[in-house]
């Protein structure tokens, strides 16, 4: 089992920043890779960014440019550095924790409430 604890979110005015963190505790070694979704009200969990132990990364579109997802030299902690921040960026923000086994540990969210 894994276990994510997140941190982070807040309110903030359009054009700021945020920065969430997402620690892993138990299983970690199982973990392949980490990441960042986020669900909107009457709208689909959808994926922000993620990373993988050997450091690949992946950003929906919609955040390329305004968002860094980073990890920790252990690999158990995943940041996610929000800049330029939009009103549609508005969300429950989601950590995932992806086992190599296909396996996904989910954080129990944290929100981000950008106002215009």
């Amino acid at each position: 089992q894994v276990q994510l604890v997140e941190s982070g979110g807040g309110l903030v005015q359009a054009g700021g920043s945020l920065r969430l963190s997402c620690a892993a505790s138990g299983i970690i070694f199982s973990i392949n890779d980490m990441g960042w979704y986020r669900q909107a009200p009457g709208k689909q969990r959808e994926l922000v960014a993620t990373i993988t132990v050997s450091g690949m990364i992946r950003y929906a579109d919609s955040v390329k440019g305004r968002f860094t997802i980073s990890t920790g030299n252990t690999k158990n902690v995943v940041w996610l550095q929000m800049n330029s921040l939009k009103p549609e960026d508005t969300a429950v923000y989601y950590c995932l924790a992806r086992g190599r086994s296909g396996t996904d540990y989910w954080g129990q969210g944290t929100q981000v409430t950008v106002s215009s």
